[in-house]
């Protein structure tokens, strides 16, 4: 596995950072070691505070133990009553995760492809580099690929290359005339 500090300079690298802040528009971190400043009406012990308050919590309580891919994107206005703090913040992308909720390792080319399906869903990028051609999905385009293939295979047979390539020796045009 990459170390994550590679991971995420190869984010800056092909992703860039935002032109305000400065900051990696997508970073890769630790669930467990984010926390961000929500406003709540409860406490953690769940105590009910007669006044909310903004506290720094847990961003993602219900991941531990694996890395997460976040973008950084601008808050909703509707959103800014709970996140009081900033205007940006980095929302999760993908979890690194099986089916089986077991933490898988952050992979680059898996990275990637998340963030160019993400960039494609948006309508920024296209998904082209992903895609089988028309000779690899239909069927029209397998008997394409088969006949292009039998031709560059076989292409230049005829009763001439196939008798020298037999050692039966030249085989005489029908359309030779002797002159004797």
């Amino acid at each position: 596995m990459e170390r994550i500090e590679v991971l995420n300079q190869r984010l800056i690298d092909h992703f860039g950072l935002d032109s305000d802040t400065g900051r990696p528009m997508f970073r890769i971190t630790w669930a467990n070691d984010e926390l961000e400043k929500r406003l709540t009406d409860h406490t953690p012990e769940g105590i009910h505070l007669m006044y909310p308050e903004v506290r720094e919590m847990r961003k993602y309580p219900y991941l531990k133990d694996l890395y997460v891919l976040e973008r950084l994107v601008v808050v909703p206005d509707i959103n800014q009553r709970e996140l009081p703090v900033s205007k940006l913040s980095y929302e999760p992308v993908w979890a690194y995760r099986d089916n089986d909720n077991r933490p898988l390792p952050p992979l680059w080319s898996a990275t990637k492809f998340i963030i160019d399906t993400l960039y494609a869903a948006l309508g920024k990028k296209s998904m082209a580099k992903y895609v089988d051609d028309e000779k690899n999905t239909t069927i029209e385009g397998k008997e394409m690929r088969i006949t292009e293939l039998c031709e560059e295979l076989f292409g230049n047979e005829n009763d001439t290359t196939d008798a020298l390539a037999y050692k039966e020796g030249v085989v005489v045009p029908s359309n030779f005339k002797s002159e004797s």
